[in-house]
């Protein structure tokens, strides 16, 4: 039976929430202060119509404060042009794309937040029933060692082997790779390694967010589709409902539609660069400069990056300083590269 814990780590200015299945991070949820809770998954809003579409039985809504968003509609329940509804946030807006709605029914009053989504406190408690918050210390090692896996490419799998996960515009490319892994029954060798590769690809797209159209490239030829079909249902099942799975192609792959909700953790922490943003960058800085003084009470400490980075990290600072008095030092340093961030208690 699989066993899920989770973490929250209540940082200065962003929180993170871990869920961990049987010891994986499996979920990585990020909330800063400064995001638009207008725009989060669950959100309520008065949204008026602003134009229709019915070539593509889609319209956008106006929900205020510049924010849109498009809502799907049938045939018979096509909305008119000026009409305010009330609208759940189905999912989030990202690249490109405007966020989605469902309607709830009639509003009245002005575009604008109804109720905000839930807290990253009752995620988690969503996602692990009834189980214990674990805080402190440990959920920001737990949320660090999270972050890095979500944001790397290429995963080892459990007995040898290795996946690939690459977003691309279009969609999620996933390849399964053998590696040095050998033995004398190769078609066995073969199987295990995709059944491992399907569960872990599940489990890491969860974590790192992904979803909409996902094809695997699965290793080998002669493929048993039955038992590769119930392993991904299986694999798969958290993500429902809206999870689509076609069958193993004539070239070896798997094709699935998964929903896609939240934005991706790329997508929160690195820029059009595919680096760490430099917002990014402050959190972990003053992460790093919280966690330091909590190891050393009472000393100083003495934090230094690039200043581009120093100058948002400034305010957030004033916080840590609130939490363990005033003993931490920013100092911009032109000569750090933009990546480096430097730590100290002397």
């Amino acid at each position: 039976m699989s066993v899920r814990q989770a973490f929250l780590d209540e940082g200065i200015g962003e929180s993170r929430g871990v869920v961990l299945l049987d010891g994986e991070a499996e979920h990585l949820l990020i909330q800063r202060d400064d995001d638009d809770s207008r725009g989060q998954v669950g959100a309520r809003l008065a949204g008026r119509v602003r134009k229709v579409e019915p070539a593509f039985a889609s319209a956008f809504l106006d929900l205020g404060g510049g924010l849109e968003a498009m809502m799907a509609f049938k045939p018979d329940s096509r909305p008119v042009e000026g009409q305010l509804l009330e609208v759940e946030i189905r999912t989030e807006a990202r690249a490109g794309k405007l966020a989605t709605v469902r309607v709830i029914g009639p509003a009245t009053g002005a575009p604008g937040l109804l109720a905000k989504a839930d807290d990253l406190r009752a995620q988690l408690a969503h996602l692990v029933k009834d189980d214990a918050l674990i805080l402190g210390a440990k959920a920001r090692v737990v949320a660090d060692l999270a972050e890095t896996e979500a944001l790397e490419t290429v995963h080892p799998l459990p007995g040898g082997g290795s996946i690939a996960i690459e977003p691309t515009r279009a969609l999620v490319a996933i390849d399964v790779d053998l590696g040095e892994r050998k033995g004398q029954d190769a078609k066995r060798l073969t199987r295990q390694s995709n059944l491992v590769a399907l569960a872990q690809a599940a489990r890491l797209l969860r974590l790192k967010g992904l979803g909409g159209i996902v094809v695997i490239d699965l290793v080998g030829r002669g493929h048993d589709g039955n038992a590769m079909m119930t392993a991904a249902r299986t694999a798969f099942s958290p993500d429902n409902p809206g999870v689509a799975i076609g069958p193993i192609g004539r070239f070896g792959t798997m094709e699935l539609s998964i929903p896609r909700r939240g934005r991706s953790i790329r997508e929160v922490l690195l820029d059009s660069q595919g680096q760490p943003s430099t917002m990014t960058l402050a959190y972990r800085l003053i992460r790093q400069a919280e966690t330091t003084a909590n190891l050393y009470p009472g000393r100083q400490v003495l934090a230094s990056a690039a200043p581009e980075i120093v100058a948002l990290a400034g305010p957030l600072a004033q916080q840590v300083c609130a939490r363990i008095g005033n003993r931490l030092t920013l100092s911009a340093d032109s000569s750090l590269s933009r990546d480096r961030l430097e730590v100290r208690a002397p």
